[in-house]
């Protein structure tokens, strides 16, 4: 006969697997938390981000994750047939809002982008608070609502004081893209997020003991989303804190997941696979490359920030009014199609990730 420990073990609610899961989320948060320590002991929470910082966050991790969206969509021919319009309008809409509002304000522009951003940003880490639920077989109406409260407070409390407490030292896309609140909203908020906080931990550890129930995936992203965000935010004004807490715990899960469902989808029969190296250096390789070029016209014909890296500027003053919203299009297409493409009564596929523990 099997133990109840070695039952409750066994039926663990692991995405992927158990090794995956931990390095996902546990390994993105303590990467982020080690280069945290790291900017602490050589001074740079205090001073500019370094330039490497921003190569391996922000080009290597965040805009590269962008790009993976199109392994799960623009990559795979069976899924563009399948919804043709929804692929080849979100583009063509996202340039043509872009062009609109960036035409009329160009501060109006970046700051609907960098709402949409935090709204994507947000949502992503609900979403993997959902599956782990769904995964566990989860239905309990007052769970689900500590759980949500809690994964939604991880997130929103520090914006609002964020915006509570501007200017800060550090910003999403640019300086005064986010609004500034005359009060102190978060003074008010605080006690519902650490009320929120203990009844996510007090509700885990009472099913754990009581009923040997066990969800450490969700507990894993509910504890490193408040960890990460509460220090990259509130507890550090710091440009550096900020980026690397913020960024890695969000482009690195993503990426695992589209590299899962890619490779999910790779007949086995046909013909002899690479090996996993093979396959996850070509993934990598190539929204690595998309990323560069991307940056590169940014850099370029924008920013004039890192001609080390990207080469001397280009005058392209008398098109900015185009060329920003282009470049922006990637970016706007990865935030409104990640609505659509992994909900799980969309994708079969998908499904399977959030099937309950046994019922494969």
């Amino acid at each position: 006969m099997t133990s109840p420990t070695a039952s409750a073990v066994s039926s663990t609610p692991w995405l992927f697997s158990r090794s995956v899961d931990l390095m996902t989320f546990g390994g993105s948060a303590l990467l982020a938390l080690a280069m945290l320590g790291v900017g602490g002991v050589f001074g740079w929470l205090h001073q500019d981000t370094p330039s490497w910082t921003w190569v391996v966050a922000i080009l290597l991790i965040d805009v590269a994750h962008v790009y993976a969206t199109g392994f799960r969509v623009y990559f795979d021919r069976a899924e563009l047939a399948r919804r043709p319009w929804l692929y080849a309008l979100t583009p063509g809409f996202a340039f043509a809002i872009s062009w609109a509002l960036y035409s009329e304000s160009v501060d109006v522009f970046w700051r609907c982008l960098a709402y949409l951003a935090v709204f994507h940003f947000i949502r992503q880490q609900y979403g993997w608070v959902a599956l782990y639920r769904n995964k566990a077989g989860e239905t309990n109406r007052w769970g689900r609502w500590i759980d949500t409260a809690a994964i939604y407070l991880a997130t929103v409390y520090p914006l609002v004081y964020w915006h509570c407490h501007l200017p800060r030292e550090f910003w999403w896309f640019r300086p005064d893209d986010f609004a500034s609140f005359s009060l102190d909203w978060s003074a008010y908020l605080a006690p519902f997020y650490w009320s929120a906080m203990a009844a996510y931990f007090i509700k885990a550890i009472g099913l754990a003991v009581t009923k040997r129930q066990f969800n450490p995936g969700k507990d894993l992203v509910v504890a490193t989303t408040a960890l990460c965000w509460y220090l990259g935010i509130i507890t550090f004004n710091s440009d550096y804190a900020f980026t690397v807490t913020n960024v890695i715990i969000h482009g690195i899960p993503y990426m695992v997941l589209v590299y899962w469902y890619h490779q999910s989808s790779t007949p086995t029969q046909s013909r002899p696979l690479p090996s996993v190296a093979m396959r996850l250096s070509r993934f990598i390789g190539l929204i690595w490359i998309l990323a560069y070029v991307e940056e590169l016209v940014w850099d370029r014909g924008v920013w004039h920030e890192r001609s080390w890296l990207f080469g001397a500027p280009w005058n392209l003053d008398s098109v900015e009014t185009i060329l920003v919203p282009l470049l922006a299009v990637p970016q706007i297409t990865h935030y409104v199609l990640d609505g659509f493409i992994w909900k799980r009564r969309t994708s079969r596929k998908f499904a399977t990730l959030a099937s309950p523990t046994g019922a494969g």
